[in-house]
């Protein structure tokens, strides 16, 4: 039988079944809108392009829509234009449950039984209709709740497989529960006691009173929430914003365009809110005796920290990543080793970080660069409450508790402006080295801003500058200051607190660091070790593994 897909809560799935349909919930993710871009606008949200895509690579032949937004609005015109599914309806359902919504969405039920059924050549069966109500059920061990905007099953079985605890996937379209109507004589009757079943379950955030959801949060057993929002759309935005100044348990955003390009930058955020819930759980250290390696293997430098029993470093090496994660990996800890007098079987445990962990051979575990930057920062000063870590492709605001736990972090890791890999491209359009884009920003006379956020950009401002023989400690100046807005940004929305540390390579640019301070308006710690600051967590994490 060709399966019915839908996409929203609020089709209904109960009265297509008892007219011969198989319905399923349209959950894959695909690769790429290869496919869909060429036909649907590029701001066409992910949630729409996936549907469209759906349909363009053959999977889907039947598909029943629900006018729960202008994206979906959008995806039905095209795809009614394109015409080659076997059947497709759009239900217009009113945004409310109130009033004349359950009359108006029965004769709407109506006439979408009639056209299945023709299409079908079926009748409704009242029996099958009654046997097809299931209720949701609700997780209440300790757990995990996705809320938000629609997960595909790719990126939900991510979160399942990073998470400490089971997971519950209540995101809109996931969160189906209709409640079994009163039995009626009449087909008109039921439909109209059907409607007010299904326009009355836990609303999405498209209805008009949306106050019900707080139900999805009244859950025992509820320890964590992620939520998650699609790129180009607004709707669950302001939802989280609400969660973040009022929920009681830890809380993650995740944002994914519908496709799985972003799978593994998505992966270290996911490992990190892990790690912080397996904090909180109380795992606590197990010392023990030997030599204790920490590898960072970052986009830029691969750090390694080696250190004793009694937490004293014996080793620091910071060599270029070069073009393999695990060679650059293995170069470092053999100069590690060297540098402490060591041989590899001297060592008692080895964690890696970055974003060459797992990759990297010989690791006893891998914790995420988060995690081990807060790790360090602590160690080299237990008054640290925020950490700004700039490393060469993204950019991180940590928040600590008293005992260098992450209580909270955001990040950039969608684009390279504000971070290392920018100022390398700029120092090299500017024809100087790194060292010196570092000291020379700190002679500027005029100020300039660099207003394109975009790395590409930027680089075609600063050429411009350059033309109009701007003084070269101005022009850097400008970028510096570039940077301190971005990772300000980032603090803000940390809600960072001082005492405030700066880690990562571009700590060891004097003009990046003295600018950020004054974006902040308060003193950064920057400490000789700053740059080695995730590879030192990750040495303590090793010296504290059972």
């Amino acid at each position: 039988m060709t399966p019915t897909y839908y996409v929203c809560k609020y089709t209904p799935v109960e009265l297509l079944t008892a007219l011969g349909g198989q319905c399923l919930l349209l959950d894959e993710t695909p690769d790429n809108f290869e496919q869909s871009d060429q036909i649907a606008h590029p701001n066409l949200c992910g949630f729409g392009k996936s549907v469209i895509q759906a349909v363009l690579t053959g999977q889907v032949k039947e598909l029943v829509l629900v006018n729960c937004c202008d994206t979906i609005r959008s995806a039905y015109d095209i795809l009614k234009d394109l015409g080659t599914l076997d059947f497709l309806y759009m239900l217009d359902l009113l945004h409310g449950n109130e009033g004349c919504s359950a009359e108006y969405a029965a004769q709407q039920l109506e006439e979408l039984a009639q056209a299945y059924g023709e299409y079908k050549g079926t009748s409704f069966q009242k029996e099958s209709f009654f046997q097809a109500f299931a209720p949701l059920p609700m997780e209440t061990r300790e757990h995990i709740a996705v809320l938000g905007a629609k997960m595909g099953g790719s990126l939900f079985s991510l979160v399942q497989e990073t998470m400490p605890l089971p997971v519950q996937n209540l995101t809109c379209s996931a969160n189906r529960s209709v409640s079994l109507p009163q039995e009626q004589e009449d087909f008109h009757a039921l439909m109209v006691a059907y409607a007010r079943m299904l326009l009355g379950q836990i609303p999405c955030m498209r209805m008009t009173d949306n106050t019900g959801r707080r139900a999805l949060l009244n859950t025992p057993g509820l320890s964590g929430v992620i939520y998650h929002t699609l790129q180009f759309c607004d709707f669950y935005g302001f939802e989280y914003a609400k969660l973040r100044e009022s929920l009681p348990v830890p809380l993650l955003k995740i944002e994914s365009d519908g496709t799985t390009q972003s799978r593994e930058q998505l992966r270290t955020r996911l490992d990190a809110f892990a790690e912080g819930l397996q904090e909180q759980k109380g795992c606590g250290p197990v010392e023990k005796h030997g030599y204790f390696a920490g590898i960072d293997s970052g986009s830029a430098t691969t750090d390694v920290v080696i250190l004793d029993e009694k937490k004293t470093l014996l080793a620091k090496v910071i060599l270029p990543t070069g073009a393999g994660a695990s060679n650059g990996a293995a170069k470092a800890l053999d100069q590690a080793l060297a540098q402490a007098g060591l041989q590899k079987n001297d060592l008692t445990a080895t964690v890696t970080t970055g974003y060459g962990r797992s990759v990297i051979e010989g690791g006893d575990k891998s914790v995420t660069e988060i995690t081990c930057h807060a790790k360090g920062a602590h160690f080299l000063n237990p008054q640290i409450r925020t950490v700004i870590d700039i490393g060469g492709q993204d950019s991180k605001v940590i928040r600590l508790d008293e005992t260098g736990a992450v209580t909270n972090f955001v990040m950039n890791d969608k684009c390279a402006a504000g971070t290392g890999r920018f100022l390398e491209m700029m120092a090299r359009t500017l024809q100087i080295s790194l060292e010196e884009i570092g000291q020379v920003g700190l002679q500027w006379k005029e100020e300039i801003t660099i207003s394109s956020m975009c790395t590409v950009f930027a680089d075609s401002e600063v050429v411009s500058l350059v033309a109009q023989n701007k003084a070269l400690p101005d022009i850097v100046h400008g970028l510096n200051r570039s940077v301190a807005v971005r990772a300000a940004a980032l603090y803000r929305r940390a809600n960072g607190e001082g005492p405030c540390m700066m880690t990562g390579g571009v700590s060891k640019n004097p003009g990046v660091v003295a600018a950020i301070q004054e974006a902040l308006g308060t003193p950064l710690f920057v400490h000789e070790d700053s740059q080695l600051c995730g590879a030192l967590g990750a040495a303590l994490f090793a010296l504290e593994l059972p």
